[in-house]
């Protein structure tokens, strides 16, 4: 699994999560906070990145995650 493919599959369901991020440029390195995911938006996008990568893993593993660079880090690790 390439981290460019996880990145980009994180930025299409955060942007499905919050439509208002639209035509902004996603910084992978700042919080997910500061993008405007609250934490039930940021269960989401755990939930559906896992979802559709077809991952079968505890969504707890991955809250610790602030950012989508961190939260894609934390899925490749996993998946190793």
């Amino acid at each position: 699994m390439e981290k460019i493919e996880v990145l980009k599959l994180i930025k299409d369901n955060l942007l499905e999560i919050i439509p208002e991020l639209a035509g902004t440029e996603i910084d992978t390195y700042i919080s997910l906070v500061e993008l405007g995911a609250n934490s039930v938006d940021r269960g989401e996008l755990i939930t559906i990145t896992l979802e559709k990568l077809n991952l079968n893993l505890p969504r707890i593993q991955f809250v610790s995650a602030q950012t989508i660079d961190e939260l894609a880090d934390l899925i490749i690790d996993k998946t190793k």
